[in-house]
């Protein structure tokens, strides 16, 4: 039942109380959420790039977890440069931990995660560079 006035006016006043109802709640939650994503950039951070881990957690669970992943993104590197595998031979494991470790943080994606890879070979003498493509037009020429 409406008190006589339009429903529309009377939602605005009822989201008005309940806005100033939830607002010290809501900024908790805006701030709990906060220090949640700082907490799980201080794992991801232990993880993939050595950093210090948070307190709380178990030191040898945490360096299985990240040789695992290490070992996950070689693999998918390996698949998506084959030639960059081919290159670095048996001692793929120990190169790729090395690139890795390398690194503060992996690139966005598997792509330029095995680009980076064969970069990083190449400028150690471990991978020679893409033969040129000839030009398009070079066929013209005598």
């Amino acid at each position: 039942m409406t008190d006589g006035r339009p429903g529309e006016e009377l939602a605005e006043e009822l989201a008005e109380e309940l806005g100033e109802e939830l607002g010290e709640a809501g900024e908790e939650l805006d701030e709990a959420r906060r220090r949640l994503a700082e907490a799980q950039g201080r794992v991801v951070a232990a993880l993939v790039a050595g950093a210090e881990l948070p307190r709380g957690f178990d030191p040898e669970r945490m360096r299985a977890q990240a040789s695992s992943l290490v070992a996950k993104r070689r693999g998918i590197v390996a698949r998506i440069r084959p030639d960059a595998a081919a290159a670095a031979g048996p001692d793929l494991p120990a190169a790729f931990a090395a690139y890795a470790r390398s690194r503060s943080e992996p690139p966005p994606g598997y792509r330029a995660d095995a680009d980076d890879f064969a970069a990083w070979l190449r400028e150690r003498g471990r991978l020679p560079d893409p033969p040129r493509k000839p030009r398009w037009w070079s066929r013209f020429l005598p």
